[in-house]
């Protein structure tokens, strides 16, 4: 079993408890060794809750202030004990542990131990969070990564898997372990895996053009439970053989799905489908092309009567097209450092990207259409 203190103050969501009910149970140690009596404060917004454990050890909070945060804490012989900082549920109630350290006993693990052969598996805390955008989803990948022996451990072969095919601009994000490395789609972690738990986090994007977006993916690890979050946007949609059960839910004033299943085997893909992804109705585009293809023919009539000038007027509308593209993708680059760091809502951001997409579709018609060689300087879309 890994050590409890690994898993002390991390807020686990649960729907076996009443909406808005927060359990914090405390032990010394070990999960066997329960403290009761014990008084633990809730501090929700800028008030604060004391409650006594039962004979269970545990402090049980109602009816907690939906979308507050909230921060559990305890001192047992004069060891502060606080759990992370969450927002309080609107729907279903939130169970963690508060762990003391027991004195009389040596240390549960030995991470300075030499490593061993072993396995690790994909804990329950891991997801896959989607996020859909203008023809694009957001892909997280947030790996619990739990070694559950008392040394460090080397799985036989390298922890490691490729992203989809499809995905683009993949990252590791920050607070993942230094273990991780990406190479291209390739990510890996490098053992041994020190005892308890090891966090990566990884985050592409998938084009969605038509609306819609297919992940098969495959972890070397066993998945102890798979989930996954959509963040739920008009008709979004999930499915996946892998989902047994999903479930809206409303969080900071959006809508999400939530889905859940069993054990997942290394190896084994996972299958997700996701509909409704925002995107733009196609017909404009190809009304913009027969227009481009419509100006590409007046134009061959025109140059069997005036060559030279044709020829010189199109070159000159190209190189104005041209110009005009390189403005369009440096402002739709732009845009996109802006919502990345915050600088811009996502109403705002969505309403100038489509304009900037729809502008760009009609001058790549032009350009697709139009006659002569493109200038040398071809800016951003070089």
């Amino acid at each position: 079993m890994p050590d409890p203190k690994q898993m002390s103050g991390i807020p686990r969501p649960v729907t076996d408890l009443p909406d808005r009910a927060i359990s914090v149970r405390v032990i010394r140690g070990s999960l066997s060794n329960n403290i009761t009596g014990q008084p633990v404060q809730l501090r929700v917004g800028s008030k604060t809750i004391t409650v006594k454990t039962d004979e269970n050890g545990r402090a049980e909070f109602t009816d907690v202030t939906p979308a507050e945060t909230v921060k559990a804490s305890t001192d047992v012989n004069g060891e502060h004990i606080e759990s992370q900082e969450f927002p309080a549920p609107e729907r279903g109630g939130i169970r963690l542990m508060l762990v003391a350290t027991d004195t009389s006993k040596g240390p549960a693990t030995e991470p300075s131990a030499p490593a061993i052969s072993g396995q690790v598996v994909i804990g329950n805390e891991s997801r896959i969070v989607m996020q859909p955008t203008e023809e694009a989803i957001d892909v997280y990948y947030l790996l619990d990564i739990a070694n559950n022996a008392r040394v460090p451990v080397n799985p036989p072969t390298m922890f490691a898997f490729d992203l989809p095919g499809g995905a683009v601009s993949p990252t590791i994000m920050e607070g993942s372990s230094p273990l991780a490395t990406l190479q291209k789609k390739r990510l890996a972690i490098a053992g041994p895996f020190p005892p308890g738990h090891t966090f990566v986090q990884v985050a592409y994007e998938l084009p969605a053009a038509d609306g819609t977006a297919s992940i098969s993916q495959a972890f070397p690890a066993n998945i102890e439970q798979f989930g996954v979050v959509v963040k739920k946007v008009g008709d979004t949609t999930i499915t996946s053989p892998q989902i047994s059960n999903q479930r809206e839910m409303p969080a900071e004033g959006d809508m999400y799905i939530a889905g859940g299943g069993g054990a997942v085997a290394a190896g084994q893909p996972v299958q997700l489908n996701v509909a409704g992804i925002p995107h733009h109705n196609s017909v404009p585009r190809w009304i913009a092309l027969a227009l481009a293809v419509a100006i590409l023919c007046a134009g061959a009539w025109a140059a069997t009567t005036q060559e030279d000038t044709a020829s010189g007027a199109v070159a000159a509308e190209r190189k104005r097209l041209v110009a005009k593209r390189d403005k369009l993708l440096n402002e739709l680059v732009r845009l996109e450092q802006e919502r990345r760091q915050g600088k811009v809502d996502d109403r705002r951001f969505a309403a100038r990207r489509e304009d900037l997409v729809a502008a760009l579709e009609q001058v790549y018609g032009a350009l697709d259409g139009g006659a002569g060689p493109e200038p040398a300087d071809r800016g951003l879309a070089a």
